[in-house]
């Protein structure tokens, strides 16, 4: 009988024990924090994204899948800045799972990190899709990377510490590669500094302030509200006055404002990635940039 009760005894204290060469269980809301993730943490972690790079991440349900996922993460890496309010706060609440939820270790906000642009004077939903902490868009600058990368290797290591020296390496090795990039993109990204550009949705703030591009126009009348055709007429009559060189979207919008602007003004309308997979080039955070500078010269030198 004692060696039933030792049997039972050791099989119900596995179920709480994790194996010490236990992956860290990653839940990342976008691709650019799952990529993240997976740089610092290498074989130590897990990485689940919850969306895909041809995905509007404002707009997502909160399916059973998720919830599944959420429930045995150990940590959830999200923008914030009310990017995922839509749907994050439910699959996180219906979860059931203590370790991730706001205020504890296994909950990491990126937007936290960074100096956060376009933050509104007045919140009022009648200037449309405004966030109360600033622009969301934070991933499109790759100098924020290095900042975000910092504090999410220091989380990942309070969460697993069996681990930390192996994070920090990671997070070391990641950002020595990124500084080398930023600083070979920025010599590359010269000629667009200045460039007078339209945006389909004010989503590349944080890539304007890095790179110099002049936004003069954006093709919604407010964030988030589709514009009619007499709005983007006016637009178009600016062209006469204040002429764009091109005009600029995420990959995951549909392209029908932007085709009709570049059309009548004879401008190149430009698709850019805007996180991992929303191009086919775009394969990790390196090649993300990449191709979003490729786009660009080449739309201002044609």
């Amino acid at each position: 009988m004692k060696r039933i009760y030792a049997i039972v005894l050791a099989v119900l204290l596995s179920a709480f024990v994790l194996p010490a060469h236990a992956a860290l269980k990653v839940f990342a809301t976008v691709p650019e924090w799952g990529a993240l993730a997976q740089e610092i943490g290498g074989e130590q972690v897990k990485v689940y994204t919850a969306t895909n790079g041809l995905q509007d991440p404002h707009r997502i349900d909160a399916k059973p899948s998720l919830i599944a996922q959420a429930r045995s993460a150990q940590l959830v890496v999200a923008t914030g800045a009310e990017l995922e309010v839509g749907w994050l706060p439910v699959v996180i609440r219906e979860s059931g799972n203590a370790r991730i939820q706001p205020g504890q270790p296994g909950f990491f906000e990126a937007a936290r990190y960074v100096t956060m642009l376009e933050i509104p004077a007045v919140l009022d939903r009648a200037h449309g899709d405004v966030h109360a902490g600033g622009n969301p868009h934070i991933q499109t600058d790759p100098r924020n990377l290095l900042k975000i990368g910092e504090a999410l290797s220091a989380r990942m290591a309070e969460i697993d510490p069996a681990n930390a020296l192996a994070y920090q390496s990671g997070y070391k090795v990641f950002a020595d590669k990124l500084r080398s990039a930023i600083a070979r993109w920025e010599k590359e990204a010269a000629p667009l500094r200045g460039v007078p550009i339209l945006v389909q949705h004010r989503a590349f703030p944080y890539l304007q302030n890095w790179l110099g591009l002049k936004e003069i126009g954006s093709l919604e009348p407010k964030p988030g509200v589709e514009a009619s055709s007499a709005y983007l007429a006016e637009i178009l009559a600016q062209q006469a006055v204040q002429p764009a060189k091109m005009v600029i979207r995420p990959a995951y919008q549909y392209d029908t404002p932007s085709l009709w602007i570049a059309e009548r003004a004879k401008i190149p309308a430009v698709t850019l990635p805007f996180t991992i997979g929303g191009t086919p080039e775009a394969k990790d955070l390196f090649s993300l940039y990449e191709d979003t500078l490729r786009r660009l010269l080449k739309a201002q030198q044609g």
